[in-house]
């Protein structure tokens, strides 16, 4: 049945809470860490803001254990990183080898059990059993020894930001899992000459775990082919139930035929999507092969379910799109391919239309969208069918992924979505209106310095901190642009990412 969504439940992945200690306390204070580290657990598994289960794991207190527990957690699926507390002084040395085996993301707690101190009963029995305020500054040292990718969390577990920058790494961490194995279907190439959309797709499964491969589009007409009439009728229904249809696409309308090709269209993508357990795919409307139009309200609907999708050929984008609606499962709001499409230059009011031909998805807005068709105006093809209207105003953030020569780089912009100041009546596709932060000029500047496409995934779900988080935990470059940027310290940034990562030095014609 056409609307089946792909995107996970996040609530039943796990991150396990490794508790670290030493015998040399003796049983009733591990007793004690024990029964303390507990309610911790509890306020992080209860807290809202934590999409995912949290799980207790017994005290360590020996390499052994360590190591056990850590390939444990490597090899259940289930588990997609592991939180750390050191709750009383757990000699670092004894987690090295567990550290070196750690596949799965870590994220350091630094808390304790007690919010204040007990003043006027404080003794050295409850210094013992307290001690993570140096015990966690042992545990910080080794991982900065080995060069531990991790984020650093500190306050006490009821303090809804702590909640909130934990739950942030998770979605992060569910993000990173899904890519693990992820395919990206590829019908025809990029579009021609454009350089941003190319990239190393060998260093995309290397980095990622995501594998991109290519198949004819023919193949995908085909699949198109296939799908019966008695098929088509249920989705147009769904469509007439769904969407304000303009006239000329109803029942008896001049062209309800093109509708019926629409839904033909996008009941062959999902067949050929859900038998080779494709999560993403590209198209291009200079290889379209046998297809009658170029997919619009198809490819709409498979990003509102949680598919990836990148236009022109543009894989690293759908692979973003995907990424975020793992992430943002849950949330409310949406993913959707974007682009930077014009601006408003008035000065003080400066503002970012995002578009595209026609692929934005609907779950940008809680408004019935309109189903409309219009000439394309390239690709040579039918006039397509698409959903148009306009994102809800609201925080978002804007991301690209770029290829550095030798690396990848995200690029995440914080936006504020705007509501138009006038109608749009001749502009038939969904849109975004946007203003950047910290400005236009200052955000442009830094854009276009980090050479950030102009594909980019949008998001209303997410914050820049789970794509934060989630560039830390792949060991990818991210350059981050929101209210606090300057360009000189963005610039420097870059620069100083270029160097540590051993990069080449801009060249240049004299």
């Amino acid at each position: 049945m056409p609307g089946r969504s792909i995107t996970p439940d996040l609530s039943t992945l796990k991150v396990w809470f490794l508790i670290g200690s030493q015998e040399l306390y003796g049983e009733d204070v591990l007793r004690r860490v024990d029964e303390q580290s507990r309610t911790i657990v509890r306020l992080l598994d209860e807290a809202p803001q934590i999409p995912v289960e949290v799980i207790h794991k017994p005290v360590l207190t020996d390499t052994e254990g360590i190591v056990t527990t850590i390939r444990e957690a490597n090899d259940d699926p289930e588990v997609i990183g592991v939180i750390t507390w050191m709750h009383t002084f757990s000699p670092a040395k004894m987690w090295i080898r567990g550290l070196r085996t750690l596949q799965k993301p870590l994220l350091h707690l630094h808390t304790q059990a007690n919010i204040e101190l007990p003043y006027a009963d404080l003794d050295f029995d409850f210094m013992n059993l307290n001690q993570s305020a140096h015990g966690d500054r042992e545990f910080g040292y080794i991982l900065s020894r080995l060069g531990i990718r991790r984020k650093s969390v500190i306050g006490h577990a009821s303090d809804p930001r702590v909640a909130t920058e934990i739950g942030a790494w998770a979605r992060a961490a569910a993000g990173l899992a899904a890519l693990k194995g992820m395919k990206v279907a590829r019908f025809g190439d990029n579009m021609r000459y454009v350089a941003v959309t190319e990239g190393d797709k060998t260093e995309a499964e290397t980095v990622f775990g995501v594998a991109v491969n290519t198949w004819p589009v023919n193949e995908l007409a085909a699949s198109v082919d296939a799908v019966t009439a008695e098929r088509v009728d249920e989705l147009v229904a769904e469509y007439d139930a769904s969407y304000d249809v303009v006239p000329e696409l109803r029942a008896g309308g001049a062209c309800r035929e093109s509708l019926r090709v629409a839904a033909e269209q996008e009941l062959g993508l999902r067949d050929f999507l859900e038998e080779g357990g494709f999560h993403a795919f590209t198209d291009s409307f200079e290889d379209l092969g046998t297809l009658r139009q170029l997919p619009g309200i198809g490819v709409q609907r498979l990003m509102a379910d949680g598919y990836g999708f990148g236009a022109e050929g543009d894989w690293k984008t759908a692979i973003l799109v995907r990424l975020a609606a793992v992430m943002g499962a849950g949330l409310p709001g949406g993913a959707s391919l974007m682009e930077d499409y014009t601006y408003d230059l008035t000065p003080g009011q400066e503002v970012i239309l995002g578009a595209h031909m026609l692929e934005v998805s609907s779950n940008l807005t809680t408004a019935r969208p309109s189903l409309e068709i219009h000439p394309l105006g390239i690709g040579g093809k039918e006039d397509p069918c698409r959903l148009v209207f306009t994102a809800d105003p609201g925080p978002g953030v804007v991301v690209a992924m770029t290829d550095i020569r030798d690396r990848f780089r995200l690029i995440a912009n914080a936006v504020d979505l705007v509501e138009p100041p006038a109608d749009l009546p001749r502009l038939p596709v969904g849109r975004a209106l946007w203003r950047p932060q910290p400005a236009f000029v200052t955000s442009a500047q830094a854009w276009l310095v980090a050479g950030a496409a102009h594909h980019t995934v949008l998001s209303t779900a997410l914050t820049p901190e789970v794509f934060v988080d989630f560039g830390r935990m792949a060991g990818v470059e991210i350059a981050l642009i929101d209210e606090h940027t300057t360009l000189p310290a963005f610039e420097r940034a870059l620069e100083l990412e270029t160097t540590l990562r051993g990069g080449p030095a801009p060249t240049g014609i004299a």
